[in-house]
């Protein structure tokens, strides 16, 4: 299990000691994203058993790479410092991988805040718009919920991880795309729980957000999407971003990581391309997200 957090100790250590008081209690390995609140020291005094690894920086979600790297078992598991698992779902996760050879990634269930309701995006995969192939254990995907997923650490490792260029929010995008054009599967397992706990963001703090995840939904066209499609992503952006300074900060950042983002370009996949195709018209989590 690899939990990274930055500056949000308590919600931490109480995340990660739901997290060992499971009855299949995982192996944890947080990752300390740069933090400056304490969490590192708090780790080690009131984590015992846990593997500590702090950055001296700011990763964002590249975190999650040291930890999948430290991490000595086949299958790893995400959770953030708002988010925990249900019992039994981890042992079930490393059987499913054992029992799918062909899986990489499993999506679990995400139920949301103290009422447990489903997460729209569980509800969506469910729905199973690109069908459910015979030997996975659920309805293929075409993108997940990092916190609400499990992953074969070797796939993950051999196709990159999470993407510096995009640092974080929509970052799950590119990890997708990589391992279905590497040959490897996702499916949806909603019989795999994750609990979710988020706070509720302030009206301004949302729209950073937004604008953050269409920005790196852009970078990532620019990565890994046939060139029409990222252009059409950056008109969005921009159309999106020019009549606020807030927004404009964003186009900024986008401008400033796209010389990096093209140098890493890869080839479309056609197996994405048309899986895109097929949920074209399902609303989309970077407009969405909050």
């Amino acid at each position: 299990m690899v939990v990274a957090t930055r500056n949000r100790c308590r919600r931490l250590l109480d995340s990660v000691r739901a997290l060992l008081d499971l009855p299949d209690r995982p192996r944890v390995i947080v990752v300390d994203n740069g933090s400056s609140d304490g969490t590192a020291d708090a780790v080690r005094s009131g984590l015992p058993g846990v593997r500590l690894i702090r950055l001296a920086d700011n990763h964002g979600a590249v975190a999650r790479n040291f930890g999948v790297a430290a991490a000595g078992t086949p299958v790893v598991a995400f959770a953030d410092d708002d988010s925990g698992w249900a019992p039994g779902a981890l042992t079930r996760a490393a059987r499913l991988f054992e029992e799918y050879p062909r899986l990489a990634l499993a999506a679990a269930q995400v139920r949301v805040g103290p009422a447990g309701r489903l997460d729209p995006i569980c509800a969506l995969m469910a729905r199973a718009p690109l069908g459910t192939e015979d030997d996975l254990p659920g309805p293929a995907v075409v993108g997940f919920l990092a916190f609400a997923a499990a992953v074969r650490r070797d796939a993950f490792l051999a196709t990159g991880g999470f993407d510096s260029a995009v640092f974080f929010m929509g970052e799950e995008e590119r990890v997708a795309y990589d391992l279905q054009r590497a040959g490897w599967a996702l499916c949806y397992c909603p019989e795999l729980v994750a609990f979710h706990h988020p706070d509720r963001p302030a009206p301004e703090k949302a729209r950073e957000r937004r604008l953050t995840a269409l920005r790196n939904h852009t970078l990532t066209s620019w990565m890994c999407r046939p060139l029409p499609a990222a252009a059409r992503a950056t008109a969005a952006l921009v159309r999106h971003t020019v009549a606020t300074r807030q927004g404009r900060r964003q186009l900024y950042e986008f401008c400033r990581r796209l010389p990096v983002a093209i140098q890493r370009r890869q080839a479309p996949s056609p197996l994405v391309e048309r899986r895109l195709r097929a949920v074209a018209n399902i609303p989309s989590r970077v407009m969405e997200s909050s």
